[in-house]
């Protein structure tokens, strides 16, 4: 008897932002899951670079969770680079060209695509990178934050 498992759109991107976070990690980035950024918008994984270059990934759980979600352009004037990571699955043909490109599973993942550089100005750098430190130490502490107040 053949078991089908079916894997829900919440598992894949749990499995995603995991392996999406451990490639960051192994690339020199410290990063946070589940950061709501100034305009309100929340980035699945924000992360700070060795040189201080800010790198948001928005996670798609596949293609209607990335038709229905257009909004991935307002994350720009947080970031120097922009990146999907998306599951090995996921039809990549549909994303568009300028982003950065992973592709991860729950254990890692690999760059496809690196992420065009799009250099913040420096004190909106400074404001992000301090809120980015505090939102990290609050976390470590013990809360539950997940706004960045630069």
């Amino acid at each position: 008897m053949d078991v089908i498992v079916t894997i829900t759109r919440p598992e894949i991107t749990t499995a995603v932002t995991r392996g999406a976070a451990r490639l960051l990690v192994d690339l020199g980035f410290a990063p946070l899951a589940e950061v709501t950024l100034p305009n309100g918008r929340r980035a699945d994984l924000m992360a700070l670079s060795r040189k201080g270059q800010i790198l948001i990934v928005e996670v798609k759980s596949g293609l209607e969770d990335f038709r229905v979600d257009r909004k991935w352009r307002e994350y720009m004037p947080y970031c120097d680079h922009f990146a999907f990571a998306v599951a090995p699955e996921f039809p990549r043909e549909i994303l568009p060209e300028e982003p950065g490109l992973i592709i991860c599973d729950a254990f890692g993942g690999a760059v496809l695509r690196e992420a065009p550089l799009s250099p913040l100005a420096g004190a909106r750098r400074k404001a992000l990178t301090i809120a980015f430190g505090r939102l990290a130490a609050l976390r470590a502490a013990g809360g539950s934050a997940v706004l960045l107040e630069p």
